[in-house]
């Protein structure tokens, strides 16, 4: 799997990024409205990551990727098309994070719209979706930029979270 925008590539995560994935899950407003919106320790982070890895093992085209700045090899955050059961059915959510100091710069857009285009050219997938829960404005905004729109608010693990999705199947 090769994907790449105008500034970012993406790679499969390794062990020497639990640095870096600590520093996305050990702040507070990265994580406030991912999940249950708590900070995961060092322990927490390597399981985080065995969960990536997982993925990787679903199929070598999903999972979570680092998204590097292709000007300097630094990592900003992570983002990929990510497999998901929602009330028993199969889904592939976009999924993106941009580390704090990169906000406001367009990277999730930018990020959102090369997994898209991505998996309906190399997947052949016409539908993704996002999650996204409500009180997470720029999420929703990176959603509807790339073409998805607010289709149903469900209960996921206790969280409120609105599905955004390309295409009602």
């Amino acid at each position: 799997m090769h994907i790449k925008s105008e500034r970012l590539n993406f790679r499969k995560y390794n062990e020497d990024d639990l640095d870096f994935l600590y520093l996305l899950l050990s702040d507070p407003d990265m994580v406030k409205h991912i999940g249950e919106g708590k900070t995961r320790d060092i322990e927490g982070t390597r399981q985080f990551l065995e969960w990536i890895y997982h993925t990787y093992r679903l199929s070598a085209d999903l999972g979570l990727m680092v998204l590097q700045h292709k000007e300097n090899n630094q990592p900003i955050g992570h983002a990929g098309l990510v497999p998901q059961t929602i009330n028993g059915v199969a889904e592939i959510e976009i999924g993106y994070w941009i580390a704090r100091k990169h906000w406001g710069k367009g990277y999730a857009t930018e990020a959102a719209e090369a997994l898209k285009d991505f998996g309906q050219n190399n997947l052949g997938k016409e539908r993704f979706i996002s999650l996204i829960q409500p009180e997470n404005i720029a999420s929703r905004k990176v959603a509807s930029k790339i073409g998805m729109s607010l289709e149903k608010e469900i209960q996921l693990k206790g969280q409120d979270v609105q599905i955004y999705s390309t295409w009602r199947g």
